[in-house]
């Protein structure tokens, strides 16, 4: 493998000059897929020839499948070129690589069209680099019987990554770093190796988010090291065509299913809507709105309910990376069914954004309320190409084991790193084996202990209920407060006349007097009106009684019609209280005692779920004693005094 990698490398290297480095890629990539197809066809090109011949009147459903038959996969090429017969005529290779392309199945030609081949080999032309790039894939061998679909899947990651690090500027945008994909992984097969490693196990992977496939080949590594005769079908979706291309060039190559791989908006245009996966896996974007999906995901939301992908709510629009883990959750096969299992990396806010009631919220207290989260994994910073942020890998499941229900594991991992000895864009540290095996040892060993907490569904729950104050006001008819009534909207609206009659009135009430009870002070207020023979209507009533009020705690409660305390709009507050606890209990411990007139209103309480990682991991770090700080300062300067001394001479 590193031979192979080597020297398509060495082909890129040559390129230096007429190509910038992060442009190595659009060359070497499209060309080792192009190389290894004409490979892989090679057998079947006489029988594929001859099946061409006289089925044009054929309807091209009919013409695909002859083809498809003859060449013995799901692509084929009718033309009568490859890389030998290309190198033998320098002077219409470009022309007869255009003609050889085209002559591709459409699966494939799609792949080319999305790398955007051609304005590639025409640079190529143009700068004189054609032939001799050629020449050199040419050369290489990569027949299957010598180069195997796993050893070929493998060369074409490194590649991958090459070109990535390459462009590690926009890297992170498509590309997750391997180490990262790798423990996820093993955190999703963890605890189902023994039935992995079983004979005749059929298994299917999916990634709504899909890049250039990275999660995907790491998946099938890893699952063809444990078990080599493994069936295993990959699906994934992306909406960057060069991404898409990659990807689906990499499934090729591995010998999966070419039509697995779609371009498109996930969140839009799920293009697996009627399927349900054993495994999932995904890194989407971080912090992207999603304005432009907004009135789709709404719609599904509004109409479909719990019978689409968002039925329990939808996240803020700034921000989209929940709807991801909802449209994976979609994706799980029923319990009955043998269930799924799933993992999603997302930074910190969907861990406790939004409040109770909001959409975030709601959606995690869904998942809880289906027992369906079943560890969240903090990372250590500086782990991705493109963000320095804090990161979490989320393990979901319809399937738990008997002991894992109805609980949910933190890991703790944000400390198990090694740094990198030189950054790649926002990447500074990395994951070691070690790392990795000791986060996966944590998962699988289900302990409570320094970096791993065990809690219960419920310990994330909670209800925000609305504690309410009475309203207090008194009534003075101060110069001051008469003024700051008239800047009211309603008052403004008044005509002169009543404007006018409505300041002689106030201005008749006594100045002296301050009115603690809302009727007395209405009844002296309507006796003024009518003295300057202003009626006041009920509305203007209320905006001159609340504009001339001030809050008291001494005065009368105001009440409403029924005798009821009526509430004080800027008293009211909220409590978050524990899921397990008793509303009433909790007021009279944490309320009564320092605002012993507040009720709750029960008619407004939210409920909620947050998952504050961080405060269950928080270790309280003494400050040093002031004698150790005293000591300290006086060394200090004691220092100084001397550097002074030597000054001074």
């Amino acid at each position: 493998m590193v031979n192979h990698v080597a020297f398509i490398w060495n082909i890129a290297e040559s390129l230096r000059g007429p190509f910038k480095p992060s442009e190595y890629g659009s060359v070497v990539l499209p060309f080792t897929v192009l190389r290894r197809l004409d490979a892989v066809l090679a057998d079947t090109k006489p029988a594929v020839l001859e099946a061409a011949k006289g089925i044009e009147s054929l309807p091209e459903m009919l013409q695909a499948i002859k083809l498809q038959e003859a060449s013995g996969h799901q692509f084929y090429n009718t033309s009568p070129f490859d890389f030998g017969k290309l190198v033998a005529d320098p002077a219409d290779l470009r022309a007869n690589l255009s003609a050889y392309l085209a002559a591709f199945s459409p699966n494939v030609r799609d792949i080319f069209e999305r790398f955007e081949f051609d304005k590639t080999l025409n640079k190529l032309a143009e700068k004189n680099k054609l032939f001799a790039v050629t020449e050199k894939f040419a050369q290489a061998d990569f027949h299957p019987r010598t180069v195997s679909n796993i050893q070929m899947g493998l060369v074409f990651e490194e590649l991958i990554r090459f070109a990535n690090e390459k462009s590690n500027e926009t890297a992170g945008d498509h590309y997750t770093p391997r180490e990262i994909i790798k423990l996820m992984v093993e955190l999703l097969f963890a605890l189902d190796d023994d039935a992995l490693s079983k004979s005749g196990v059929v298994r299917s992977i999916y990634d709504p988010t899909a890049g250039t496939g990275g999660m995907l080949s790491v998946a099938d590594e890893y699952l063809h090291t444990l078990n080599p005769s493994i069936q295993l079908s990959l699906y994934g979706q992306d909406y960057n065509d060069a991404s898409y291309a990659i990807c689906k060039a990499d499934m090729v190559i591995k010998g999966q299913d070419v039509d697995n791989i779609a371009l498109g908006d996930t969140l839009t245009e799920d293009a697996f809507d009627d399927k349900k996966f054993d495994y999932g896996l995904s890194n989407p974007p971080f912090g992207v709105d999603w304005k432009d999906q907004r009135t789709y995901v709404d719609d599904e939301h509004t109409k479909l309910g719990f019978n689409g992908r968002f039925g329990p709510g939808t996240p803020a629009v700034s921000d989209g990376a929940m709807l991801f883990l909802l449209h994976l959750v979609s994706k799980m096969r029923k319990p009955e069914d043998g269930g799924s299992r799933m993992a999603i990396v997302l930074n910190g806010s969907p861990l406790f954004s939004g409040g109770a009631g909001g959409g975030e919220s709601n959606i995690r207290k869904w998942l809880l309320d289906n027992d369906l989260v079943e560890a969240i994994i903090g990372l250590p910073k500086d782990m991705f190409y493109n963000t320095g942020i804090s990161t979490y890998i989320w393990v979901l499941t319809n399937r738990k084991d008997d002991n894992r229900k109805g609980r949910v594991q933190l890991i703790d991992g944000r400390e198990m790193f090694t740094k990198l000895r030189k950054g790649l864009g926002s990447k500074r540290n990395e994951l070691s084996a070690k790392n990795i095996e000791t986060i996966v040892g944590l998962y699988a060993g289900f302990e409570d202990g320094e970096h791993s907490k065990i809690f219960r569904n419920e310990d994330f729950l909670y209800r925000t209920i609305t504690l309410e104050r009475p309203l207090k006001l008194n009534w003075h008819a101060t110069p001051e407060r008469i003024d700051t009534a008239f800047e009211a909207k309603a008052i403004q609206k008044l005509n002169e006349t009543d404007a006018a009659a409505l300041r002689a009135a106030l201005d008749r009430l006594d100045t002296d007097t301050v009115w603690k009870n809302r009727t007395e002070f209405q009844k002296a207020l309507k006796d003024a009106a009518k003295a300057e023979g202003l009626t006041l209507p009920p509305p203007l009533l209320k905006t001159v009684t609340i504009e001339l009020g001030e809050q008291d705690d001494t005065a009368d409660t105001c009440t409403d019609a029924k005798g009821n305390p009526e509430p004080d709009a800027s008293l009211r507050d909220t409590e978050n209280v524990p899921w397990d606890e008793d509303v009433d209990a909790y007021v009279a411990r944490e309320v009564l005692p320092y605002a012993p007139d507040a009720w709750v209103d029960h008619a407004k309480t939210k409920e909620g779920a947050e998952i504050p990682f961080t405060r269950h991991f928080y270790q309280y770090v003494p400050p040093r004693p002031l004698e150790e700080i005293d000591r300290d300062l006086e060394r200090v300067m004691d220092e100084l005094r001397a550097m002074l001394v030597e000054v001074e001479r």
